[in-house]
């Protein structure tokens, strides 16, 4: 699991791991934009449902600009996780930087409706060398 994600973290009973690759094809280099694909896969490792309510990200670009994104839930949903279970999604992030990081939470709520965060791992955002 560690080559497919190679960025992860536990809270609790729930990892969150991460794998993230440059896309070329949606990026614009001559215009200073660079184009990120990440895949998430949130595993529940308990022995009772949980379910991701919303998103909370801190993006930054190589300049150290730092951006904060909330929401709810992710690509539109605010998905149930059974015991044993994961659920996955693919997002993307733009910078106009060739270098950046993203890191941040999820809210999670349990089964008897208490609340906590679960960690997503700060992965780095590495596109190609830029030569001028």
């Amino acid at each position: 699991m560690n080559a497919l994600f190679p960025h992860a973290a536990q809270t609790e009973d729930v990892i969150v791991r991460v794998s993230v690759s440059f896309l070329p094809e949606q990026s614009e280099l001559a215009k200073e934009r660079w184009f990120w694909a990440y895949h998430i896969r949130v595993e529940n490792c308990g022995d009772a449902p949980v379910q991701l309510l919303n998103r909370h990200w801190y993006i930054t670009d190589g300049r150290g600009f730092r951006q904060e994104v909330e929401g709810e839930g992710v690509v539109g949903e605010q998905p149930m996780i059974a015991p044993g279970a994961a659920f996955d999604y693919v997002s993307g992030c733009p910078l106009t930087t060739p270098t950046g990081a993203m890191e941040g939470s999820y809210t999670m709520r349990r089964a008897d409706g208490s609340e906590f965060e679960a960690v997503i791992p700060r992965f780095p955002l590495a596109g190609p060398a830029v030569t001028g």
